[in-house]
């Protein structure tokens, strides 16, 4: 194992291990991008080069503190998330992380906090962090990582360094769920369109039923008309009775309008992720207007975010939906 086995996102990994070597880390860092492109897999990774036997600014993956880090059992090495049962990461557990950085560490390298998904700290959780990121206690590391950084107060933002994640290439995507996760071609390379550079989204794809619930999200898209809020209600409640089951939605309908835009502006099917549906593409494509495809982009966007800040789902899918139909 090294920082060669990671796929992709070799800027973000250069600047990184620039630092490790010149021994200039920052004390915070915020990486931000898409889910499932390998954020946390690259903090785990740069925790493991800190922390190696080897001493190499790279990682081994077969040293006890290596092992341990894999685990997630290492005593200097910590991943905040939310309580199990619980949507927020509490105040609590940021006083918790604040006394553990106090101590000193058990191995004399860095202490190391990752905080995923830092938007999932309150108000109060990110006053908290913002106290210990202004006075940091010295040989510590705190990583949060974020889909976006829009629900981050804008100080805690300034006091950590931003590496931005963009999704990965889809033939990497898809190389790697042939040449590691014993894929098929013709899978991997559905798997790879569909997750859109994100192979913990691939991971999670089951192609059949994606295949099932396309049909039935395209059907729900392809009735929205305008002035019917009555549909675009009924649309909104059936979409929102799991949190999970409407994130993935969005994620699908943002690839949907993008590949709508794309055809629209291009007749160019190459870049599309639902190329299997090219026929139904074109026909939207050609039927609706170029600004409502636009906004309806922006707008599945902002609702993805504002659900994963745990805002009302059949509200903001509403809000989603009344949005699509008034620009028709």
């Amino acid at each position: 194992m090294s920082f060669t086995e990671v796929v992709g996102h070799e800027r973000q990994l250069a600047i990184l291990r620039s630092a490790l070597e010149r021994d200039r880390l920052h004390h915070a860092y915020l990486f931000v991008g898409p889910e499932g492109v390998g954020k946390r897999t690259v903090a785990l990774a740069y925790a493991k080069a800190i922390h190696c036997e080897d001493g190499n600014n790279n990682f081994c993956g077969q040293c006890t503190n290596c092992a341990r880090i894999s685990d997630g059992n290492h005593p200097d090495v910590r991943i905040i998330e939310p309580l199990m049962d619980k949507k927020e990461i509490s105040i609590q557990q940021i006083r918790e992380l604040e006394r553990d950085l106090n101590y000193r560490s058990f191995t004399g390298k860095r202490k190391i906090m990752i905080i995923d998904p830092a938007v999932l700290m309150n108000s109060s959780a990110q006053n908290a962090l913002l106290k210990t990121l202004e006075e940091p206690p010295q040989e510590t590391l705190i990583i949060l990582i974020a889909t976006n950084s829009g629900g981050l107060l804008p100080t805690l933002r300034s006091r950590c360094l931003r590496l931005s994640f963009a999704p990965l290439p889809r033939l990497d995507v898809a190389d790697y769920l042939r040449s590691k996760r014993g894929r098929t071609a013709d899978d991997a390379e559905f798997l790879a369109a569909m997750s859109m550079g994100s192979i913990g989204v691939a991971l999670n794809l089951d192609k059949d039923e994606l295949i099932e619930m396309r049909r039935a999200w395209t059907g729900i898209l392809s009735s929205l008309k305008a002035g019917d809020y009555q549909s675009a209600m009924e649309a909104a409640e059936a979409l929102a009775g799991s949190r999970d089951e409407t994130l993935k939605f969005l994620k699908w309908a943002e690839s949907w309008y993008r590949d709508l835009l794309i055809y629209r502006v291009t007749s160019d099917s190459d870049e599309l992720v639902n190329l299997d549906m090219l026929a139904q593409i074109g026909h939207q494509a050609a039927e609706i207007g170029f600004e409502r495809i636009d906004s309806a982009l922006v707008k599945t966007v902002g609702a993805a975010a504002e659900i994963q800040r745990n805002l009302n789902r059949r509200m903001v899918l509403e809000k989603l939906f009344f949005d699509v139909i008034g620009r028709a």
